[in-house]
């Protein structure tokens, strides 16, 4: 049976690929799907870096936390923020070359974070075929709470033939 709602001829080009450096006008917004911090994280995490602060590893004396609640390393959440943010650079990115990080707000296991994206900069590179591009992300709750603030500076693809 022939689909007779294709749209024949049409080239949708690669599907997957994420934003070149022709994309990233300065001023553009983006954001990310959501994803829940668990206590599975947390773990994976630690063991995965060793990062055995008591703050997040000795739930005996909870007393002495000043943060409360079950808090999570910014640095954790950091990298899920930026695990967020790939699939806007899939098969596109080629560095990731800078970044200074803000920590506003105490995160915890059962916060749902997303990441609101804003092209800041884009100057072109000396090589025609790359260019840098520098976002600022922030890592939000649902309620708009802001996290983390981060400024990442990274070296982009271009589209051939772009000038």
């Amino acid at each position: 049976m022939m689909d007779t709602n294709r749209n024949e001829g049409a080239d949708l080009g690669r599907i997957g690929i994420g934003m070149m450096w022709d994309d990233f006008v300065p001023g553009t917004r983006w954001h990310t799907a959501g994803r829940t911090i668990t206590e599975t994280d947390l773990v994976s995490f630690i063991n995965l870096t060793w990062f055995t602060e008591e703050l997040f590893t000795n739930r005996h004396d909870e007393s002495v936390n000043v943060i409360g609640g079950r808090p999570v390393p910014a640095g954790m959440v950091f990298t899920m923020a930026e695990g967020l943010v790939s699939p806007s650079l899939d098969r596109t990115g080629l560095a990731f070359l800078h970044t200074d990080l803000d920590v506003k707000h105490p995160i915890h296991i059962g916060d749902t974070i997303y990441v609101h994206c804003k092209v800041i900069e884009r100057p072109a590179s000396k090589k025609l075929d790359r260019g840098l591009v520098r976002t600022e992300n922030t890592v939000v709750l649902g309620d708009g709470t802001e996290l983390l603030v981060y400024r990442p500076l990274r070296l982009v693809r271009r589209r051939p033939g772009s000038t």
